[in-house]
């Protein structure tokens, strides 16, 4: 039986057997760069697919207000136990495409990294659609394609950039910066690009 992606349970099983690796076990370096970096004033960032909230928790660290979003039981509860107390992140269990209206047009910042390439590819229009609802005009997707590449199947679907930023672009997004992060972890240079589009 081929196994179901869009269901909770398929993520739940991959972090209980240790089938993670997009897990880096801390911080994602080219994030903890731009979030030191003073461009980005702190605001409302969300983070879909969020898994155990390394990111999250980096973001909220430099005074961001942070959504984690994850319909995994075990990542959410990697999130709750690992929340900080001084600058805690919200931790919502949740399917991505059923957040609710309520968040249309309330964040400053998407951020987004191993999400885009576990969904099936068949929603990647509906992502991009959700990222579109989500952020306020002006606002930031700050995401990392990837893995780039050509070859079947998945998870993870390997990402191609250009695909990317046309597709948010079909959806109101111009490309404010693109780059191959210098600080990307060795096993991940020239696989994954930095993607900033503006809404």
């Amino acid at each position: 039986m081929t196994p179901d992606i869009n269901s909770p349970d398929y993520w739940h099983d991959s972090y209980l057997n240790g089938r993670i690796p997009w897990d880096l076990g801390f911080p994602t370096p080219t994030f903890a760069r731009l979030a030191a970096s003073g461009q980005y004033p702190p605001g409302q960032m969300i983070v879909p697919g969020a898994g155990r909230g390394y990111d999250a928790r980096l973001f909220a660290q430099h005074g961001f207000d942070v959504l984690a979003v994850d319909f995994a039981p075990d990542a959410v509860a990697a999130m709750q136990s690992l929340n900080s107390t001084t600058h805690p992140v919200q931790i919502l269990q949740a399917d991505i495409f059923e957040l609710p209206e309520t968040m249309n047009g309330r964040f400053d910042y998407l951020l987004e990294y191993t999400c885009f390439c576990a969904i099936d590819p068949a929603r990647r229009n509906e992502y991009a659609a959700l990222a579109a609802r989500l952020l306020k005009p002006g606002g930031l997707y700050i995401g990392l394609a990837f893995p780039i590449g050509r070859r079947p199947g998945g998870p993870p679907f390997v990402v191609q950039p250009d695909g990317v930023v046309e597709l948010l672009a079909e959806h109101g997004f111009s490309l404010q910066h693109r780059e191959f992060p210098p600080d990307s972890v060795p096993s991940r240079q020239k696989i994954e690009e930095l993607l900033i589009m503006q809404r």
